[in-house]
């Protein structure tokens, strides 16, 4: 693969807030998530508004060959126009910030929805897609303080 200066690889592994600095956290603990996905770094790119990106989800991050956690390639150059950043540092904060502010409302409707059960129903009535149900097992138990049964949420 050619090199290309205006390509951006960003690994969702860079936004673990459980990983030190040294083991790979490239953003500050208060823009990273914990478990971090390829899914969750797309959508908030795309809430940054960055639009030109290209996800490829069987990536290997070369310092940890045995997790295929995908990555996020972005346009240098997009997202100087998109986002208004000039580095790839300020990139990652601007999307890590989003992400956890996207996950806190998350929890915040989550956390509604439990204490109502008319809002519970209209939490999960479109939450039957097979596509969008996560695998048995997934799901926290439920309990525990900030743990969502509703939908699979844990505290950030």
């Amino acid at each position: 693969m050619d090199h290309d200066p205006d390509r951006l690889t960003l690994w969702p592994s860079y936004f673990d807030v459980r990983r030190s600095r040294r083991s790979g956290r490239r953003v500050a603990k208060d823009a990273a998530v914990k478990k971090p996905d390829l899914e969750g770094l797309y959508t908030a790119a795309r809430a940054v508004g960055l639009r030109k990106i290209k996800r490829e989800a069987n990536a290997a991050r070369p310092s940890d060959p045995h997790a295929r956690e995908g990555r996020l390639i972005v346009s240098r150059s997009g997202a100087e126009a998109d986002a208004g950043a000039s580095s790839k540092e300020e990139i990652m904060q601007i999307i890590g910030t989003t992400w956890r502010e996207q996950r806190k409302k998350e929890h915040e409707a989550c956390d509604q929805a439990g204490d109502d059960p008319n809002a519970r129903r209209a939490a999960t009535a479109n939450k039957g897609n097979r596509e969008e149900t996560p695998p048995v097992g997934a799901l926290s138990s439920g309990e525990g303080p900030g743990s969502c049964p509703l939908l699979g949420w844990e505290r950030l």
